[in-house]
């Protein structure tokens, strides 16, 4: 028999439990297990792991929900993933060792919790943005045709996902569905692409609007189509999942939450207890100047937009519990992203590609981004895959990202404007830092070479602009990367802009190659001076000795009196 959830109001109580099992019997001659953490959790499972004990043969553990048993059993090994969980639900894990018939005390239990949504028992309303969960007594296959709708309470269809449409997509090994080929302004609109909304613009993109997780189907409304504080009806064809006879009206119903009270200050929560679900929503419902979002920890599967605010605040609960992550690539979407004055139609062209980075951010002034990750999951190392996209009409609009992780491969971070990054870290491989700024200064960062390649790639538009600016930065790498194959910078060859980058103190890993800079094409200007083009102070190998004496005659050593533009904050930003 089914079940129908939603994603932001499943019930904590789990039924046909395990009976409890009997404690073995403590014994001194086995230690306790040490160090038994969390190593991963998803939606319906959890992967644990500790220090193994000396002279044990076996572990036995047991997972306790509500002081009972959901799950025991016994490891030969160190770790255990236990499967068929509850989503958004908190359990406590504890082992203990053995060895023939002794055994150790049991270990201290430690708290877990699946990811997913799991309010209080008897809420009746959802987030206006949550996924929709059927249950299923057994995994479920998607058909190739069948619709499931969404309508509200009166007969108006609200929202739909078309299963034909899927014949446009493809999916990938991490389960998200991406266009089979390059989405252009030109391409059709359809029910796996979306067009994420802010104020008045729509970037259109695509997304996974179903997806299986366990024996459970997950529904994914589309951005921005669902209101606050309305009654809803779901039906599901009976294609849609194979072997399954569909829901009609009336069978699957829910009611969203009301609209936040105070547009200045609102929180996102993957599990459901904040005023939204996803990020994207929490963004086109802020104030126009001066909202702060706070982000609780979780991971947030989607592609973002945000355009025309000011002091707009994306605060996480911190920088490794909130991960924003989403695989997109140039391959998927062409360019580096624009918008639509208006929703596109189903079957009507997209008047614009949404492109390919995970955060797109069109003329918002004053923006900040503090204590969270943004990765493009993409994941190979072929193809422009931003993490983020901060274009300003002006070129002269504020970003400030503050102890935060950038991650992907070619072309991590693009920004045009002034902008201060600050204690974070930037991954990639190829270009991974480039782009049109009048400043852009990466103070105390981590710079992370992921495989060969060139760090930056600047497009700088006046020869008197900073550009990029690197102040006690550390130059890193991954685990096997080759010793000499990244270059601080190489040029896009083209004479109508600037390669104005500058390391001042930066610590240089023996990643990054002897000569410094990449000589082909050559940079412009090709004889840098103290004002313009590829220049350094100060920068040290890992072990402190001078790393400059190698350089190619493209990059210029300043002096320290020449430096001293670049040393500080209010020297390059001006604030």
């Amino acid at each position: 028999m089914k079940k129908i959830l939603m994603l932001a109001a499943l019930m904590a109580a789990l039924t046909g439990c395990k009976e409890k099992p009997v404690d073995p019997e403590p014994m001194t001659e086995l230690g306790v297990p040490q160090n038994v953490v969390l190593h991963s959790a998803t939606e319906t499972s959890l992967t644990f792991q500790w220090k193994a004990v000396e002279g044990a043969g076996f572990y036995v553990w047991k997972l306790t929900l509500d002081g009972n048993a959901v799950a025991q059993g016994t490891s030969g090994t160190r770790n255990v993933s236990i499967p068929d969980l509850r989503k958004g639900t908190t359990y406590f894990f504890s082992v203990c060792a053995g060895e023939g018939q002794r055994y150790s005390p049991w270990s201290e239990p430690i708290e877990a919790r699946t990811e997913g949504t799991a309010p209080e028992p008897g809420s009746d309303r959802i987030c206006v943005d949550a996924a929709l969960v059927l249950e299923l007594d057994a995994v479920p296959v998607l058909g190739a045709a069948g619709i499931i709708r969404i309508f509200t309470s009166g007969g108006t269809e609200a929202d739909r996902i078309d299963l034909a449409d899927m014949a446009m997509m493809k999916r990938r090994d991490d389960g998200f569905t991406v266009p089979a080929e390059q989405l252009t302004s030109d391409s059709k609109f359809h029910t796996f692409l979306d067009a994420l909304p802010c104020d008045g613009n729509w970037r259109p993109v695509h997304c996974t609007p179903i997806s299986v997780d366990g024996k459970s189907l997950i529904v994914r409304p589309h951005s921005g189509v669902l209101d606050f504080d309305t009654e809803y009806y779901v039906t599901v064809d009976a294609g849609v999942i194979e072997g399954h006879d569909g829901i009609g009206e009336g069978e699957w119903k829910f009611t969203t939450a009301g609209a936040p009270s105070d547009a200045s200050s609102l929180r996102v929560a993957a599990d459901g207890s904040g005023d939204f679900c996803t990020i994207q929503r929490a963004i086109d419902f802020a104030a126009k100047s001066g909202a702060v979002i706070s982000i609780a920890n979780g991971t947030y599967h989607e592609l973002l937009y945000a355009r025309d605010k000011t002091g707009l605040t994306l605060k996480g609960e911190s920088r490794e519990g909130v991960r924003i992550s989403y695989p997109n690539n140039e391959s998927y979407e062409n360019g580096s992203g624009s918008h639509t004055s208006a929703r596109p139609a189903l079957g009507s062209k997209l008047g614009a590609s949404g492109g390919r980075g995970v955060f797109l951010v069109e003329n918002c002034d004053n923006l900040t981004l503090q204590d969270l990750t943004l990765e493009n999951s993409f994941g190979e190392l072929k193809g422009q895959a931003e993490a983020i996209y901060f274009n300003s009409g002006s070129n002269s609009h504020r970003l400030t990202v503050e102890n935060c992780s950038l991650l992907s491969y070619q072309d991590t971070f693009l920004c045009k404007g002034v902008v201060w990054v600050h204690n974070s870290l930037i991954a990639g491989h190829c270009d991974f830092i480039w782009g049109y700024p009048k400043a852009c200064l990466f103070e105390d960062c981590e710079i992370r070479s992921r495989d060969a390649g060139y760090i930056v790639q600047a497009r700088v538009q006046s020869a008197s602009d900073k550009g990029f600016v690197f102040l006690n930065c550390r130059l890193t790498a991954e685990d096997g990367v080759k010793d000499g194959s990244m270059y601080l910078a190489r040029s896009s060859g083209q004479s109508e802009c600037w390669d104005n980058v500058t390391y001042i103190g930066c610590t240089m890993a023996p990643v990054i190659a002897p000569v410094g800079w990449k000589a082909s094409p050559a940079p412009n200007p090709s004889s840098p001076t103290a004002g313009s083009g590829w220049k350094e102070y100060g920068s040290v190998t890992s072990s402190g000795t001078d790393a400059t004496s190698g350089r190619n005659a493209f990059g210029k050593v300043l002096t320290s009196a020449e430096a001293a533009p670049y040393s500080s904050r209010q020297a390059v930003l001006g604030w």
